[in-house]
C-alpha cells in the first residue's frame, strides 16, 4: 500500500531541507534513538556514552543525537563501518571483531545497546558504578536477565512514537545536527531484493524503498 492512516498526534511535517527519501529513513530510528538516550538513559552532557551497534539505523541516529546532548561517543562497529561511524560524530569507535570493549577496563556512564549480541553480565562490568544500560527492543530472555541481574540500572524498552519527539528531531535535523545515513535505496518493484540485502546484515544505516507515482491523463 502506499498509503496509511495514521493519528495526527503521531505526525510532523518533513524538514524542508530533506528529500523524501531522507525523511523516510528517520521517524521509527531517531524515535528509538532518542528516548532510548533521553528518556531512558538520562544522558547528561560530558557523559561517556557507549552506542554498541553504532553503524545500523538505529546506531547511526544515537551516535548524532548523543552528541547533540554534549556526551563523549564511543561507537562499536565492525571494521568496514569504522570510518563512516567517525564521520558523523563518534570520538572513539570500537572494531567489534578486534576488542571486546567489556573487557578493556573502560567504563561508561551509559550504554545504549542495539547489537545486543553479549551477556548482560558483560555489559554490566563495562558500566560505571552509577552508569545506565539501555537495551533497544531484544529477545523476552534478554530482557528478562536484564531485569533479574541488573536492577534500575539495566533497562530495556520499545520507543513510543509521537509527535513532541518528531519535532525534537526535525529541529535537530534542520540545524544539521543529525543526518540520515542511508545504505541503499530501492524501487518498491525491487522490495524482494531490499529484503534480501538487509536480510544479510550489517547496512550502514538505512535501507529506504522508494514508490514512483504515475499521473493518470
Amino acid at each position: 500500500a502506499e498509503y496509511v492512516c495514521v493519528p495526527e498526534n503521531a505526525l510532523a511535517l518533513k524538514p524542508a531541507n530533506m528529500t523524501f527519501e531522507e525523511a523516510a529513513a528517520v521517524p521509527q530510528a531517531a524515535v528509538v534513538a532518542l528516548q532510548g538516550l533521553r528518556d531512558k538513559g538520562q544522558i547528561q552532557p560530558g557523559q561517556k556514552v557507549l552506542i554498541n551497534g553504532a553503524s545500523g539505523g538505529n546506531g547511526t541516529f544515537a551516535v548524532q543525537i548523543a552528541k547533540s546532548f554534549g556526551a563523549e561517543v564511543t561507537g562499536v562497529c565492525s571494521t568496514r563501518n569504522l570510518d563512516m561511524v567517525r564521520s558523523i560524530g563518534a570520538d572513539q569507535v570500537i572494531d567489534y571483531t578486534q576488542e571486546d570493549f567489556t573487557k578493556s577496563g573502560q567504563h561508561y556512564d551509559l550504554i545504549f545497546d542495539i547489537a545486543a549480541y553479549r551477556s548482560i553480565l558483560d555489559y554490566k562490568r563495562a558500566l560505571s558504578p552509577r552508569g545506565i544500560y539501555v537495551l533497544a527492543g531484544g529477545s523476552i530472555a534478554r530482557i528478562l536477565q536484564a531485569s533479574m541481574i541488573g536492577g534500575k540500572k539495566m533497562t530495556n524498552f520499545s520507543a513510543k512514537p509521537n509527535q513532541k519527539d518528531l519535532i525534537f528531531i526535525k529541529e535537530l535535523l534542520e540545524a544539521g545536527k543529525v543526518v540520515p545515513v542511508i545504505d541503499r535505496c530501492y524501487p518498491l518493484s525491487e522490495v524482494a531484493e531490499a529484503v534480501r540485502y538487509y536480510g544479510e546484515g550489517h547496512p550502514q544505516g538505512k535501507v529506504i524503498i522508494t514508490v514512483e507515482h504515475i499521473n493518470k491523463t
